[in-house]
């Protein structure tokens, strides 16, 4: 069985050393990058989800991390981040640089937004970031697992 490969910026809880990066078990490339398009980034609701939303041109250029992870492994990612639930993420392509180096060079990568249609002004508890810190991760709160 063949394996693909794919390239995933990650910006919130997928990053290395945050909450959910146990699900990402990819291979990081060296350094940080940034979105080439000005991204919003909240953290959202009683969660303090990071939300990236589908509205480019607005907000910040989002700073993260690049992960070269297999089909398996974008799965794990995919249901982490509910891409088939009508609430959940969307993966969408989008353009990043290396915050230092080489910049005229911009690399096509995945990554977890949300629908715009998803988002109200009134769900931002903080915002909008340039960055997701690991001050932001502890507040974060997990999903809670739904027993059945």
């Amino acid at each position: 069985m063949d394996t693909s490969y794919h390239l995933v910026f990650v910006f919130g809880t997928l990053k290395e050393g945050f909450p959910n990066f146990s699900t990402n078990r990819g291979i990081r490339y060296p350094g940080e990058f940034v979105t080439t398009e000005r991204f919003p980034l909240y953290l959202i609701g009683e969660r303090m989800s990071p939300w990236m939303i589908a509205s480019p041109g607005d907000g910040l250029a989002v700073k993260g991390q690049i992960f070269l992870v297999s089909d398996v492994v974008l799965k794990a990612m995919d249901n982490l981040e509910r891409i088939h639930e009508s609430d959940g993420y969307r993966r969408l392509q989008i353009s990043v640089i290396p915050t230092e180096g080489d910049s005229r060079n911009p690399i096509e990568v995945y990554a977890y937004l949300k629908p715009a249609e998803q988002f109200e002004m009134k769900m931002v508890k903080k915002g909008p970031l340039a960055s997701y810190e690991l001050a932001d991760a502890l507040l974060y709160r997990p999903r809670s697992s739904q027993s059945v």
